[in-house]
């Protein structure tokens, strides 16, 4: 079979379509690479015009003061893009606010994707997955800590993976917190799996019942047409009490269920912010800082070097069970969290982790200056 180069004259005779690639023919990424460098401001303009339509899409109907603050942009700004994006037809304006349209709906689906090449974010991962010795990295575009909307975009990439991996006899295993709330509520309903379990990883921790384990672990199995148990037991419950519980007949069911979970989802935190959260002592919190605790995850604490120097009560997921999921997915976006990221990450060869743009460039640049 011939080919013609870009000049019209004959390329190399293969055999396998795909092979050859003609003269002058860039590819997708090459493009994108070039735009860049040639005209920056394109790619600007495109990723704020994206910006503004992710946000009224998660929160229409929206102001325009509400949702200038929310991209962080001048309200002439907004107001010259907002008439730009309507004479598109991408959004509506009405009384109650701006609604984007189903082709601005569109246009949020496939630009996702392209400012995910254009920002370079695929190298990015394949990067910190190496590093860090991880099955996957999935990294979404922006900063949690600028843009709010950002959260609901993880917790829509958290929930798709899921999603896609989930069998039919499956046990989910998931702790609780505000990043984790954000995955169950983006989370589609599904009725063509049947026989799912979905459990609390851990005991209750705060005073948030919309954020906590049970009630997470219900919304899911809601969801996804499965069934769930609640683990009734908060994380701060003296050893004595712990102990006695554990030996109760139902208590220990729903504890072998957690054990034999194949999916574990679960938030990452500083280590001294979640000791907080759980009522740590101050006795306790100056024990973990001379523990040289960074971050925190399923009630592990680890230090700079990646190993686990203190767990709290033995109710759920501690590291040893952990260490028998085949599937970890970890979820935790912001430069605040780089270093927990980090500590709770390292060599977890079973482990998705999930993070913000911000987050995953920092990630990098502090891994790759521990190598120098």
């Amino acid at each position: 079979m011939q080919v013609l180069d870009y000049n019209g004259s004959c390329g190399t005779k293969i055999n396998t379509v795909g092979l050859y690639k003609p003269k002058g023919v860039f590819t997708v990424q090459e493009i994108l690479k070039l735009q860049k460098k040639i005209v920056p401001e394109l790619v600007e303009v495109l990723e704020k015009r994206y910006n503004i339509l992710r946000t009224i899409y998660y929160n229409q109907p929206i102001g325009r003061r509400i949702l200038a603050n929310q991209v962080n942009l001048g309200e002439r700004i907004v107001r010259t893009e907002i008439s730009f994006l309507k004479e598109q037809g991408l959004i509506e304006i009405n009384t109650p606010g701006m609604n984007i349209t189903k082709s601005g709906e569109e246009i949020v689906t496939k630009l996702k994707d392209f400012i995910h090449e254009i920002k370079g974010l695929s190298e990015i991962e394949n990067q910190i997955k190496t590093l860090l010795n991880l099955r996957q990295v999935i990294i979404v575009s922006g900063d949690v800590e600028e843009n709010p909307m950002v959260l609901k975009e993880l917790g829509k990439a958290c929930s798709n993976y899921v999603k896609d991996i989930i069998e039919n006899n499956s046990i989910i295993a998931i702790t609780g917190g505000s990043t984790l709330k954000e995955v169950i509520e983006a989370f589609p309903r599904l009725n063509n799996l049947s026989n799912i379990l979905v459990v609390p990883a851990r005991g209750g921790m705060g005073k948030k019942v919309e954020t906590q384990a049970n009630t997470l672990a219900a919304a899911l199995a809601e969801k996804i047409d499965g069934t769930y148990k609640m683990l009734h037991i908060p994380e701060n419950l003296s050893s004595d009490i712990l102990d006695f519980l554990l030996k109760e007949k139902g208590i220990k069911e729903i504890i072998d269920c957690i054990h034999n979970a194949d999916i574990l989802i679960y938030g990452i935190g500083n280590a001294m912010e979640m000791a907080a959260k759980r009522g740590a002592s101050q006795e306790e919190i100056d024990g973990l800082i001379k523990l040289g605790s960074v971050g925190e995850a399923f009630g592990c604490y680890f230090n700079k070097e990646s190993e686990v120097v203190c767990q709290i009560t033995p109710i759920g997921i501690n590291i040893k069970e952990a260490k028998k999921i085949s599937t970890h997915i970890a979820v935790a976006g912001g430069k605040n969290k780089v270093a927990s990221i980090i500590s709770t990450q390292r060599n977890n060869t079973n482990g998705i982790l999930l993070t913000d743009e911000a987050a995953g460039r920092e990630i990098l640049e502090q891994l790759k200056n521990n190598q120098k």
